[in-house]
């Protein structure tokens, strides 16, 4: 679905991306292992049009480099920053409708509903009145996440999804992306959290300095402790 091909980015004159290469299966969930700053998150920036890059990324056999954000997203590949990006000051509900595309067509089409949305994740539905910014950190999560599947998206890119979070929201989150997984919903996932990555994805890249450096089975990344060792242990 998702095929990445000697994808080189760049931030000004820094080169971050050295040619790296990987792809992503229809419904699997893939992840993108490293320590911070090897160009993980710089990657998925790069797939969606948001860090100047080169090379070549089909997705869904279209070529998109080159192509803006919203032409991107509008061909069914949705992206969940690091950051979150929740509205704070428009409530959970309208966070949730800002996430639907335009068109009879993408309405009539859609796989995930608001109504939907909130049997997935309750506590929304409890809180869908109240403003974005008191949400807690794991409520902000499955805000931004569920706001991207109201896009109808074919693939989510998820920046790590995971950070900052307690250990139970942490389960929550991973739940959460098995049941959009087997909606038949691909994911490409930038996480820190080894065991989590293992536990949930069919397959891992790990990258160092800027390319890839492994890709393969959570088995065989658990059998490879050179590579953990070099690449992922602090």
């Amino acid at each position: 679905m998702l095929e990445v091909k000697g994808l080189h980015a760049f931030y000004g004159k820094s080169h971050v991306l050295h040619g790296v290469t990987f792809s992503v299966g229809r419904g699997e969930i893939v992840s993108l292992l490293g320590r911070n700053g090897v160009g993980r998150s710089t990657a998925i920036k790069a797939i969606m049009g948001l860090a100047r890059a080169e090379g070549s990324v089909t997705f869904k056999e279209q070529e998109i480099i080159g192509r803006k954000p919203h032409e991107i997203a509008l061909l069914g590949l949705g992206y969940v920053p690091e950051d979150r990006a929740i509205f704070p000051d428009l409530t959970v509900r309208q966070n949730l409708l800002l996430g639907v595309k335009g068109g009879k067509q993408a309405k009539a089409s859609a796989r995930f509903r608001l109504e939907e949305m909130f049997a997935l994740f309750p506590r929304l539905e409890e809180r869908a009145e109240v403003l974005g910014g008191v949400l807690s950190g794991g409520e902000q999560q499955m805000l931004t996440l569920c706001r991207t599947l109201m896009g109808n998206p074919d693939l989510i890119m998820v920046d790590e999804p995971t950070e900052g979070l307690a250990p139970q929201t942490v389960e929550q989150v991973a739940q959460f992306l098995c049941e959009i997984q087997k909606r038949g919903i691909s994911i490409l996932m930038v996480e820190q959290k080894l065991a989590i990555a293992l536990d949930i994805s069919q397959r891992l890249y790990v990258m160092g300095h800027g390319q890839i450096v492994f890709g393969g089975t959570p088995r065989e990344l658990r059998e490879n402790e050179s590579i953990r060792k070099e690449w992922l242990e602090v």
